[in-house]
C-alpha cells in the first residue's frame, strides 16, 4: 500500500515553510554579521581614538644651542651648583637683541622654553670634562613640554594668548629657534628608557613595565602552580562530597568577585597585618595572585574535562596508578588549555588597576625597581596618574601608556596561542 501523493495545497503549505525557516535563519546570521560588525566598530573607534591622541607622545622637539660655558659664573668644583637654564635664557636674549627688564620677565619666559634637564646636561658635560669652562659647547636639552606641544600643534598660535600657556613673545623665539636650526624633532626614547616624572618632557614607561613585570613575575610563581595543583586535586583526586562541592561553588563565587575586593584584601592582610612594604611589587603580586587563582582553577579544571575518558581508562586498564594516569597521560593532553588559561589570565591581572590603588602603588615613583621589595609603579595605575595630571602633554603620554599596556597584552594572548598549537601539534 503506497502513500497517497500530496495535495497541492499541502505542498504549498510546505514550500512555504521552508521559505520561512531559510528567511529566518538568513536574518539570524545577518544579525550574527551586524553584532559583529558593532563590535569591530567600536574596537577601531576606541584604538583609533587612542592612537589619534598618544601617536604625537613618541616623537619630540630636542633643541641643540651654543652655550658658553662662562667662567665668571661656574665653580669647577660643584658644576651642578651653577644656574645654567638662567645662564642660556640671558644669552639667548642676547643673541635675539631683548633687552630684559629688572623684574626679569623676558629671561623668565625665555627659561620656560626649556626643560629643567637642561641644567643636568650642562652640568655633567662641564664635571665630566672642566676644560669646557671659558668655551662654547653644543648643549643638546628637551623643549618644555608646552614647547613641544606648540610645535606638534596641539598648541595653535591662533588661539588667543590668554587661552594658551605659550606667550605670542615666546611662539616667536621659537620661531626663530626653528629658522636658526636649533630645534630637531626625533622619536621619543626617553619615553621607553625612563621612569616616572613630574616634568612630563622627560616622563618614561620603563618603571612602571619594570613594575608591572615584576608584579607579574610573583603573581606566576605564586598562582600558577597552585590553581593547577588546586585543579588537578578536585577534577581527579577530590572525593565527591559536601566539602567538595561547597569548594567548588566558592571558587566560582571568587571568580565573580569585583578586583577591588581583593584590594581591600591585599591592604588589610598583607599590608596592616603582614607589615609587607607598600607599594611593592610583591605586594601587588600577592594580591593579583588572590584574584588570579579562580580563573586558573577553573581554566585547568575546564581542560581536564576536556581529555576523553578512555584515556584514563586506558591507562588503568595497562596496570597506571591513579597519579600517573593523571600526570602522565591527563595533564599532558591537557597542557594547551592549561596554559592558555594561565597565560590569560596573567594578562588580565597585568590590567588591573582598583587592586592597586588600594595598595599604594598608585604613589609617585621616579625611580626603575631593582627588587620586588622596593616601591615601583605599574602600568595601570601610570595611566591613572597621568590622566589625572594637570598639564596638557601628560594626556597625549596617557594614551601611549595605554597603547604600550594593549601591546603587552597583545603578546601575551599571542603566547598563549602560539603555545597551544605547538602542545596541540605535540601529542
Amino acid at each position: 500500500m503506497t502513500d497517497a501523493p500530496a495535495s497541492p495545497d499541502r505542498a504549498a503549505r510546505l514550500q512555504k515553510g521552508l521559505r520561512r525557516r531559510y528567511a529566518r535563519e538568513r536574518r539570524f546570521q545577518l544579525y550574527g554579521l551586524l553584532a559583529i560588525g558593532v563590535a569591530v566598530g567600536f574596537l577601531l573607534l576606541l584604538l583609533g581614538r587612542i592612537w589619534t591622541q598618544g601617536n604625537t607622545a613618541f616623537w619630540t622637539h630636542d633643541v641643540s644651542i651654543p652655550v658658553y660655558m662662562d667662567p665668571a659664573r661656574i665653580d669647577p668644583a660643584y658644576p651642578q651648583g651653577t644656574n645654567f637654564p638662567q645662564m642660556v635664557a640671558e644669552q639667548q636674549l642676547a643673541r635675539l637683541g631683548v633687552t630684559d627688564d629688572a623684574a626679569g620677565r623676558a629671561s623668565t619666559e625665555m627659561r620656560r622654553l626649556f626643560s629643567s634637564e637642561l641644567k643636568f646636561v650642562a652640568g655633567d658635560m662641564v664635571r665630566a670634562d672642566p676644560s669646557l669652562i671659558g668655551r662654547t659647547v653644543t648643549v643638546t636639552a628637551p623643549l618644555s613640554d608646552d614647547a613641544d606641544l606648540f610645535f606638534k600643534g596641539e598648541i595653535e598660535r591662533d588661539t588667543p594668548e590668554e587661552q594658551r600657556r605659550v606667550t605670542d613673545r615666546q611662539i616667536g623665539w621659537l620661531d626663530r629657534l626653528q629658522a636658526d636650526g636649533f630645534v630637531e624633532r626625533g622619536f621619543n626614547a626617553r619615553m621607553f628608557t625612563s621612569g616616572d616624572s613630574t616634568e612630563p618632557e622627560l616622563a618614561g614607561v620603563l618603571g612602571a613595565v619594570v613594575g608591572s613585570a615584576l608584579m607579574l613575575l610573583v603573581t606566576a610563581l605564586l598562582a600558577i602552580p597552585i590553581g593547577v595543583a588546586a585543579a588537578i586535586w578536585l577534577e581527579e583526586f577530590a572525593p565527591r562530597n559536601r566539602l567538595s562541592a561547597f569548594i567548588e561553588v566558592n571558587i566560582n563565587n571568587l571568580a565573580a568577585v569585583p578586583s577591588i575586593v581583593y584590594g581591600l584584601l591585599g591592604l588589610a592582610l598583607f599590608i596592616n597585618w603582614m607589615h609587607l612594604p607598600r607599594s611593592s611589587p610583591l605586594v601587588g603580586g600577592l594580591v593579583l595572585a588572590l584574584m588570579a587563582l579562580p580563573t586558573i582553577i577553573i581554566a585547568t579544571r575546564s581542560s581536564l574535562k576536556a581529555v576523553p575518558p578512555s584515556i584514563r581508562e586506558a591507562a588503568l586498564a595497562l596496570g597506571a596508578s591513579k597519579t600517573q594516569t593523571v600526570f602522565q597521560h591527563v595533564l599532558p593532553l591537557a597542557l594547551p588549555g592549561v596554559m592558555t588559561g594561565a597565560i590569560i589570565s596573567m594578562a588580565h591581572a597585568l590590567g588591573e588597576t582598583a587592586p592597586l590603588l588600594l595598595i599604594g602603588m598608585v604613589s609617585f615613583v621616579p625611580g626603575v625597581a631593582t627588587s620586588i621589595a622596593e616601591p615601583a609603579g605599574a602600568l595601570p595605575s601610570l595611566i591613572y596618574i597621568w590622566e589625572n595630571a594637570s598639564e596638557r602633554a601628560f594626556h597625549e603620554r596617557t594614551a601611549a601608556a595605554i597603547m604600550v599596556l594593549l601591546a603587552l597584552m597583545i603578546v601575551m594572548n599571542a603566547a598563549a596561542i602560539v603555545l597551544r598549537r605547538r602542545f596541540e601539534r605535540r601529542w
